[in-house]
């Protein structure tokens, strides 16, 4: 189905037989499922979700910002092709980031056609699995949150469950077994056209500098649709784990089960190794996971400390990759100004303090407060660039004269004196305060407050 611009944004498969149009009927006037994917409403709804996210281009070129005026003409066509079963997705561009630990992680990148009806199947299909759902798992359903997770872990620990069977499944998302997931969507949804649609999903090409690599397991990441079918193979790992009565907290693949003793957990970690190999054809990374003490181990960004009370702590991973964003934002800024700066720096700090807000250490907040002001010291340093400009900044800030000379050839280097008696009393806290820079302790106390 190759439009006019010549690009081909999903093509009829002509050597499939069509559906029905009653395959999938429910009772008598209802919509089946895959009318009611394609219902004008659903759809609308869908293209608001998939504008407002922006994100790049896919493997056509067709970027958000042209989107709706392409869709205006080519709808009905997409819509007669899925609602006969005929539509195929096109190629996903396959996108590498940095992984936090080191290494890569491959991104799919649907295009924003593709984007729109894996959003449109997302919006009928979450209340249809949601019950299905543990009451343990958490990640990407309504009304939960990694937070929620890890408060749970918390409460875990303090009840006694003072180790943690910490699980990490290797490629997660590279090796979903095609096959048994489609066995799990099968239990609750009957139309045959919606099926085959998410099989093709599972099945389409991953677009490579030009070459296409054709896919037989796994569920590419990127694509609205991805998240949900992560939960609806993991359900089963879940119920076991209910089955036998474990405490456990699950953040997509990313699990901790908590019990009472050292060889208990060992018991249970080499236990999920065969069950998650022998059901679900899932792999549990040994290097990264572990059973092992709580506060010897990081739980979505998190941490707790060895007391009694298990209180939540961020874990040192996670200040550390704040610092080098920080960093990385300051060389970006060493030619603007302070003000300018500031406005970058802080939502990127509020967002991560508004992640972190549950923490119950304030020396790991005050301390990157410190170092925060320190790093914009620096930056001050630096730019002055000689002695001269150094000391006129200096007296600027009202130090005497002589002491704004000397300190301004003292010879150290920016770091040091950013750090040093001089700076801090020419730009103590408040006047970075006055400037707007957000204080992460005090924000995070108000939004302690607040919740």
């Amino acid at each position: 189905m190759t439009t006019e611009s010549g690009r081909n944004p999903g093509g009829v498969d002509r050597g499939v037989d069509v559906c029905t149009a009653t395959g999938g009927q429910t009772k008598a006037g209802e919509l089946s499922l895959m009318e009611a994917v394609v219902d004008r409403t659903n759809v609308w709804l869908a293209y608001r979700k998939v504008v407002t996210n922006r994100g790049a281009p896919g493997v056509d070129g067709l970027t958000v910002e042209h989107f709706g005026q392409w869709l205006k003409v080519h709808w009905p066509s997409i819509k007669t092709a899925l609602l006969s079963g005929q539509y195929l997705p096109q190629a996903i561009r396959a996108v590498d980031i940095p992984k936090p630990a080191g290494g890569v992680r491959t991104l799919g990148i649907p295009t924003v056609l593709d984007r729109l009806i894996q959003q449109a199947l997302l919006q009928k299909l979450q209340p249809v699995f949601e019950p299905t759902f543990s009451e343990s798992s958490y990640g990407f359903r309504p009304g939960r949150s990694a937070q929620q997770a890890v408060l749970a872990a918390q409460q875990y620990v303090q009840e006694g469950l003072r180790w943690v069977v910490d699980t990490d499944l290797e490629k997660f998302f590279d090796r979903v077994n095609h096959d048994i997931l489609m066995s799990r969507i099968a239990r609750q949804v009957s139309d045959a056209r919606v099926l085959k649609l998410i099989r093709r999903y599972l099945e389409a090409g991953l677009m490579r500098e030009g070459r296409m690599t054709k896919r037989r397991e796994g569920a590419p990441q990127g694509g609205p649709l991805s998240p949900l079918l992560s939960n609806i193979l993991l359900t089963d790992w879940d119920r076991e784990l209910e089955r036998r009565g474990h405490a456990f907290c699950r953040y997509a693949d990313d699990c901790n089960i908590y019990v009472r003793s050292k060889t208990a957990g060992d018991r249970l970690l080499m236990q999920m190794k065969r069950f998650l190999a022998d059901r679900l054809r899932l792999q549990i990374n040994d290097a990264k996971s572990a059973c092992a003490r709580p506060w010897a181990r990081k739980f979505l960004g998190y941490s707790l400390t060895a007391h009694r009370q298990a209180r939540l702590r961020i874990a040192p991973p996670s200040l550390q990759r704040l610092m080098e964003r920080v960093k990385e934002l300051l060389r970006q800024g060493r030619g603007r100004s302070l003000t300018h700066t500031i406005e970058i720096l802080n939502p990127v700090l509020r967002g991560w303090i508004g992640y972190f807000k549950y923490t119950q250490t304030r020396n790991a907040l005050e301390n990157l407060d410190g170092w925060l002001r320190r790093r914009l010291r620096c930056l001050l340093w630096r730019q002055a660039k000689h002695r001269q400009g150094r000391t006129t900044m200096l007296r600027r800030q009202r130090l005497r004269e002589d002491r704004a000379w000397r300190s301004a050839r003292n010879g150290q280097g920016p770091w040091w004196n950013s750090g040093a008696s001089h700076m801090n009393a020419a730009f103590p806290k408040r006047f970075f305060d006055a400037l707007g820079l957000i204080s992460l302790l005090d924000t995070q106390r108000r939004l302690q407050c607040q919740s």
